[in-house]
């Protein structure tokens, strides 16, 4: 009988070892995320660029500027006054400098463009001249957006020509954006150019609580997307740009991190 017994207990647990197990299984799920051996995926990095034009011409607010704490794109006219000290002291500061390139825009003064810029009537042949010469005097250059250049952004002869010079030397491309029309960005990828565009102009309207208000935006931005790219300038605006900048430099590092314009498109191409 007690052999029996015995025979008839192992037959139980073997009929309960299926639903022993399924427990065991389910209960065994849960503390998973404790176990050191298996981490949690990390959440995606924001990131945010601040690109800084019209350097080059001993413009206000450039002290302020190179001096703020985050990492910035600088970008650098060509052939003015402060162009190599400007290029330099931001390359020292481990800012990116890229080439502020003068290009025609739709309206204005010729006069507003500065030395070298592309003009719609030039040959071919002069405006990668003009390109080539100006990347040359940029110490440091590891890109280029447009100064103005509505006009020529918009045209895709004198745009494959440009990028073409930027594909040879191995240089990024930021369309400053100052045209719905602008073809760069169709221009860039048929060409294989690293690229981006920027989103938000900081100060194109030079008051305190204009700059205020787009860096409200940017804030709002970063809180739902993984990267923004803006614009600000020093000279007429400088002063005010970069004290506001630096008032939101601790609430946006909350959020996103601070990022040169070439990280940021080396980042988002992976």
């Amino acid at each position: 009988m007690k052999k029996m017994d015995k025979e008839g207990d192992w037959m139980n647990w073997r009929r309960l070892l299926p639903l022993l197990l399924a427990l065991f299984l389910s209960f065994g799920s849960l503390p998973v995320t404790a176990n050191p051996s298996v981490e949690p995926k990390p959440a995606e990095k924001k990131m945010i660029a601040f690109v800084i034009d019209d350097f080059g011409n001993n413009m206000q607010g450039t002290e302020e500027i190179l001096s703020m704490p985050v990492s910035l794109t600088i970008a650098v006219m060509p052939f003015l006054p402060s162009t190599k000290k400007d290029a330099e002291l931001a390359h020292q500061k481990g800012h990116d400098v890229i080439l502020h390139m003068p290009m025609e825009p739709m309206k204005g003064k010729r006069s507003w463009l500065g030395p070298g810029a592309i003009t719609a009537d030039l040959s071919d042949e002069e405006i990668r001249s003009r390109v080539e010469k100006a990347i040359d005097d940029v110490p440091h250059a590891i890109g280029m957006n447009n100064h103005m250049g509505s006009k020529i952004t918009a045209d895709e002869r004198i745009m494959r020509i440009i990028m073409k010079v930027v594909k040879e030397r191995g240089l990024i491309y930021l369309d400053s954006k100052t045209t719905d029309k602008s073809v760069a960005s169709k221009v860039a990828a048929e060409m294989g150019v690293p690229f981006a565009e920027n989103l938000y102009f900081l100060d194109d309207i030079y008051t305190v609580p204009h700059i205020t208000k787009q860096m409200e935006k940017i804030c709002q931005r970063i809180g739902n997307h993984p990267i923004c790219i803006a614009i600000g300038h020093v000279g007429p605006p400088g002063k005010k740009t970069a004290s506001v900048l630096r008032q939101y430099i601790p609430r946006i590092q909350k959020e996103a991190e601070f990022v040169t314009i070439s990280k940021l498109i080396q980042q988002t191409a992976h």
